[in-house]
């Protein structure tokens, strides 16, 4: 292996589960206090009719305690909208109109310190109609995990590459195992990364590694390689594992704290990961399915490549690759990501 399978490593990283974080540190000490009820907090949602199309356009007020509190927002072309920077402890309400429909006043609504606020279910009736709107919160558990895994799946750096596998939401609900497969295979069969993993295979022809023959058969064949890699690491490292272990395979994203705890939290992430209970714990599925994928590929690398040394190398090159990639994560890729630009941290 050389320098090259290291780029390989990295160009592909964004589209592989960054396993899940330790619970966010405390914020740095402003003025020599710490309060978690200075943590901002946010609601979001998306406006449909009542066969389930979008409502863009619509007018979302956003009500609190006190005239201050009120916001105002348009649900933009996929009928999304979202309030940020909230403060905790106060009920909000939520009033939806939009032509054509009846309008809806939403229940009080009190969140946490530091909670993003899933809105689900916000199904416009035509005015007139004898039903009425209906906007509530999450019903159960199911319902904000598949909300927020769909929120993952609209984010792209520069809104092109997948950035699927990094939470912004300090509280995501538990993933379903069905969950946890969907975001792997959307991940691993984006166009955008089979172009990424078409890039990496002409750079490795170019430094003729691993030993395949040179010409077109040659690029295919490690192009062939370098998917398999890439869906093998996925699938057991971000779906069987972590389905059988109960393990979180996103990336947390911190966001606050100082600049040496924010590094730390990025580069333990492949060691040290959320599991579905809500507790850290060894990362077993990230180390895992790093290992895994490594000995698999011994049965379609050229002979002259395979061995234990295969193993180990593709697996710490891929876990390097998480490291590196979950401290861009943490620094950089949130600005250029243009779906969670204006999150809450």
């Amino acid at each position: 292996m050389n320098l090259r399978l290291t780029l390989a490593s990295a160009c592909i990283a964004l589209a592989m589960p960054a396993a899940a974080q330790l619970t966010p540190v405390t914020p740095s000490v402003t003025g020599g206090t710490a309060s978690a009820a200075a943590q901002p907090a946010g609601i979001s949602g998306t406006v449909t009719d009542s066969n389930g199309g979008i409502v863009p356009g619509a007018h979302v007020v956003l009500n609190g305690s006190s005239p201050s509190d009120e916001l105002t927002a348009i649900s933009n072309g996929n009928g999304g909208f979202a309030f940020d920077n909230l403060r905790p402890g106060v009920p909000y309400r939520i009033s939806i109109s939009a032509d054509g429909f009846a309008n809806w006043t939403s229940p009080a609504m009190v969140l946490n310190p530091g909670q993003y606020l899933i809105l689900t279910g916000a199904s416009l009736k035509i005015a007139g109609s004898s039903t009425s709107i209906t906007v509530s919160a999450a019903s159960s558990q199911l319902q904000l995990a598949s909300e927020q895994v769909h929120m993952e799946e609209q984010q792209r750096v520069l809104g092109v590459i997948p950035n699927f596998y990094v939470v912004y939401d300090h509280h995501p609900a538990p993933l379903t195992a069905r969950l946890k497969f969907r975001l792997a295979m959307k991940a691993e069969m984006d166009p955008v990364t089979i172009l990424g993993e078409g890039f990496v295979a002409g750079l490795d022809q170019e430094g003729a590694t691993p030993d395949y023959t040179e010409g077109a058969r040659g690029y295919f064949e490690r192009f062939g390689a370098i998917y398999a890699d890439g869906f093998t690491d996925i699938m057991f490292g971000g779906a069987i594992l972590p389905s059988l272990l109960h393990q979180d395979p996103r990336y947390y994203y911190q966001g606050t704290g100082t600049t040496r705890s924010r590094l730390l939290h990025a580069l333990s992430s492949p060691f040290v990961c959320m599991g579905d209970n809500g507790r850290p714990q060894p990362n077993y599925s990230s180390v895992g399915g790093d290992l895994i994928s490594g000995a698999i590929s011994n049965a379609y690398y050229p002979q002259s490549n395979r061995g234990a040394k295969l193993v180990f190398v593709n697996a710490g090159l891929t876990t390097g690759g998480r490291m590196v990639n979950n401290v861009v994560q943490e620094f950089l890729l949130k600005r250029l990501t243009p779906s969670a630009r204006n999150r809450t941290e």
